[in-house]
């Protein structure tokens, strides 16, 4: 692909988290296509009307993202990378508007419970469930909500001139969402990769899983993250996804071939770098 600005499918508007994940694997060069669902940013990318899609997959506090699973499953394009995001939630408001006038606080049902603490402590805010943290601010911004605050990153502050009232109101400062990047086969490139989402199913049977694990274990392979899903219509059947990352690719081809031998349905759902924290 030439080197033109590549288009990225996100759930959610702009200066969402979604947003904020893309700038922080792509860099802010890049053109966001708004998508109202995560099946519709798959329908994007399969469409040609984006290069990129970016979806959040897990939380280390609310957990699993689980319906992302069956997306990924059923749509089956390649994952490229990942990208680690702090969730940093505030208080936003309108320029000038004081703490006292404020009557209602809006935001995305997850970051509402993420700011749980704060928002217990003025029990006479009425808190209105939204479908997304950024269209929350555009809202108090577009309708001029003097007694409306939302809660949203500062991305959305920035680009609807909101002010933030109060800073870092989430309950948890360890707070943060795994993305997924996919692309489309044409444009998936071989990269070095050291890391590598998987998903098979086992025998239904004692110590079926266990061998996978072991051979794992053998070849030096840490396993960063294990889900089970079941599989819709069959009883006692489950897709088993895993995050594996490893230090020699010899090491990684020698455990999938022996892997093979003990799973069905195996699929590698993509092979590529993990993401490392830059260092400033």
């Amino acid at each position: 692909m030439e080197s033109k600005t590549p288009r990225v499918a996100i759930q959610g508007i702009r200066a969402s988290f979604h947003e904020e994940a893309a700038f922080k694997y792509f860099g802010t060069n890049i053109q966001t296509v708004e998508c109202n669902s995560f099946k519709q940013t798959f329908e994007a990318l399969k469409n040609n009307e984006a290069d990129y899609l970016v979806m959040a997959i897990e939380n280390n506090i609310a957990g699993s993202i689980l319906p992302n699973y069956s997306l990924l499953m059923s749509y089956n394009f390649p994952i490229v990378g990942e990208v680690y995001l702090p969730i940093q939630l505030h208080f936003l408001t309108l320029p000038g508007v004081k703490f006292d006038d404020i009557k209602t606080v809006i935001s995305h049902p997850i970051a509402l419970r993420q700011c749980v603490d704060f928002i217990d402590e003025y029990p006479q805010l009425k808190v209105v469930e939204s479908n997304d943290t950024a269209a929350c601010a555009k809202r108090v911004h577009d309708q001029q909500l003097t007694d409306t605050a939302a809660i949203a990153n500062s991305l959305a502050a920035k680009l609807y001139n909101l002010e933030i009232m109060e800073r870092r109101i989430e309950s948890n400062k360890k707070n943060f969402t795994r993305f997924l990047i996919f692309t489309s086969h044409e444009n998936a490139h071989k990269v070095k990769a050291n890391k590598a989402s998987l998903c098979f199913q086992v025998a239904n049977q004692a110590g079926a899983l266990a061998k996978v694990l072991n051979i794992l274990a053998e070849q030096n392979i840490n396993m960063s993250k294990v889900q089970s899903m079941p599989i819709l219509g069959k009883r006692n059947e489950y897709n088993f996804y895993v995050d594996i990352e490893w230090n020699e690719t010899s090491n990684y081809d020698t455990a999938i071939r022996q892997i093979l031998k003990y799973t069905q349905n195996f699929n590698i759902l993509g092979e590529y770098e993990r993401y490392e924290e830059p260092v400033h």
